[in-house]
């Protein structure tokens, strides 16, 4: 019996030493081994916001596109030496970023060489364009490592702007990610930034596939699509941007909600947030108001945003021994 106890004991230690070995994320995991690190990505971010003041949900949509295929790895990242890489399938177009993602890693390697992963530079990058924006400022946990695989396959599952809402549901439950947390990170996330026309060709024109021009998706405020169908129209340029949230397009807060609960969600899986029962309940509780005390009737939008968006940072990271930590983070080493 002893020998059994003094085995199994053995045994726990062993898978401590183990999961030690691996690692985990916590906020601070650079703070000895390179302390400027944070303020480095906040000041690349910051000088590439003063140039171009789209850069807050470029980098926002960057992190959540690498994180949705093969997790927050740097994966979407990888341009060189690989063939078909990731960032070539169809649901990345348009994802920028890559530029400045290269400029942190340019300015951290001669600082602290072979010590910041691409894959937490992208997640810091996310938060401080979040906060410039003037959404929340939270702590971003550190600590992953840049996968080693990135292939144009697995890109499939990621969420698509015409997917139907329980689609939606499933490919964010399958990430570890709940329904209000699709709310906040769909919905919530689209108060910035804009959306080619291209992606509202099949709403706007042939929302149910019969091909007719007055084939729109039905849940469009009236008053709103002929405004849209201007922007957009059915033979126009479709390489055209417009803004994600009309209202206040430069502003990080939750009118994107609002505009999903009055029709006038620009995306079609913004808008299908609202056929869902729990989803819309929860679009409900940020975009409700009292319209005598002008509060809100519930939790913070941008709270809940910072939570959701830690969440998602978790996403099938790589940690410890896992990875790398690339020299460039268009290439694997």
């Amino acid at each position: 019996m002893n020998n059994a106890k003094g085995f199994i004991l053995i045994l726990f230690h062993i898978l401590q030493i183990i999961s030690i070995s691996k690692g985990q994320l916590k906020v601070g995991f650079y703070s000895q081994t390179c302390p400027n690190a944070e303020s480095i990505v906040k000041s690349v971010v910051k000088e590439a916001t003063l140039v171009n003041p789209q850069m807050p949900p470029v980098l926002l949509r960057l992190h959540f596109h690498d994180c949705f295929v093969e997790g927050c790895d740097g994966s979407i990242l990888i341009t060189e030496n690989v063939s078909n890489p990731e960032i070539g399938a169809n649901a990345h177009q348009g994802v920028e970023g890559f530029e400045q993602i290269n400029d942190a890693k340019k300015e951290l390697e001669t600082q602290c060489p072979g010590v910041v992963s691409c894959a937490d530079i992208v997640a810091m990058a996310a938060r401080d364009a979040i906060f410039l924006a003037g959404g929340p400022s939270y702590n971003v946990e550190t600590g992953r490592r840049d996968g080693k695989i990135s292939n144009i396959k697995l890109a499939a599952d990621m969420p698509d702007v015409d997917d139907q809402i329980d689609t939606l549901k499933s490919k964010f439950r399958n990430k570890g990610l709940s329904e209000k947390d699709l709310v906040l990170l769909s919905g919530g996330a689209h108060t910035i930034g804009t959306a080619a026309c291209f992606f509202m060709s099949k709403r706007l024109y042939n929302f149910t596939g019969k091909d007719n021009f007055n084939d729109s998706d039905p849940k469009i405020n009236p008053n709103f699509l002929p405004v849209i169908k201007n922007q957009c129209p059915k033979d126009g340029d479709f390489d055209v941007r417009i803004p994600l949230d009309a209202v206040t397009s430069d502003k990080f807060d939750d009118q994107s909600l609002r505009n999903i609960k009055n029709g006038t969600a620009v995306l079609s899986s913004d808008a299908r947030l609202y056929d869902d029962e729990f989803t819309r309940q929860v679009v409900n509780s940020y975009a409700d108001v009292d319209q005598n005390l002008g509060l809100k009737k519930v939790s913070s939008f941008a709270q809940d945003f910072a939570k959701a968006m830690v969440k998602m940072g978790r996403i099938g990271v790589k940690v410890g021994s896992d990875g790398e930590i690339r020299r460039v983070c268009n290439s694997f080493n």
